[in-house]
This record gives C-alpha cells, structure tokens and sequence, in this order.
C-alpha cells in the first residue's frame, strides 16, 4: 500500500484537489494507516531512522569522494545533481537499487531522487555509486 499526505493552506490544497487522482484513499490503506500511527513507538523509531540517515546520506554525497550537489530536504528523499545522471540511474537499476531519475524534469537537470532507504540499503546506494564507471 501506499499514502502520501498533505499539510497546507486551504488555498494550496484547493489547487492540489484539481490534480490530484480523482479518488481518495482506500479502505486497506486507511486500516494500515491508522494502525501504524497508532504504534508510537515503532513510527518513532522509523522517523528518526530516517531522519538519521537522511543527514548521513546527504553529508557523504556531498563530500569526496562523490561531491555531489544535494538540495535541502525536509522529506524522506534527497535530490542529488549528479555525474552523468542516466548512466548512473540506469548502472543502479541493473545493480537492483531503485532510485527515480529527474534528469528529464525542467530544473532538475542531472538529478537523481534518492529515497532513504535502511542504513544495510544506503550502505550498498553508496557503494554501488562509489564503484560506478561512468
């Protein structure tokens, strides 16, 4: 399942209620959702997981050896501009590591969406671009 929430002005989530999919969240996704909330402990610990590896992430891409220009973030994402976007997206996928490639989209040129993964799943991130020959 998936949920995506939006915490706005009334103004703005007028504009996103014209473009946004026509239907609401299912039944399932409710369930889980709320159930999840519900276990305080558990959602604690995966935000400050994320959290945590959010910083380190962005605090090595940004240094040698990669040096990589990574935007601000307050998501569990990083925008990161970098060397030869496509081919590194596509060295990722072969390699099985699932990140989007923004490089197509107008200001993100050379931008790779890296989604905070695991510290085992960002560890092999890195390594995997580490040893990319690009």
């Amino acid at each position: 399942i998936r949920l995506g929430m939006a915490f706005a002005s009334p103004e703005i989530i007028g504009v996103l209620n014209k473009i946004k999919y026509p239907y609401n969240v299912n039944q399932l996704t409710q369930e889980k959702a709320l159930e999840l909330l519900n276990d305080e402990a558990t959602m604690k610990h995966q935000m400050n997981e994320i959290l945590t590896e959010r910083n380190r992430l962005e605090k090595i891409l940004s240094e040698p050896p990669f040096s990589y220009q990574v935007y601000p973030s307050d998501a569990n994402f990083l925008l990161v501009n970098v060397t030869k976007a496509d081919a590194m997206y596509n060295g990722l996928v072969k390699k099985g590591i699932v990140v989007r490639n923004r490089s197509n989209v107008q200001k993100c040129r050379g931008c790779l969406r890296i989604t905070i993964g695991t510290p085992k799943e960002n560890d092999s991130l890195l390594n995997a671009m580490k040893n990319m020959k690009l």
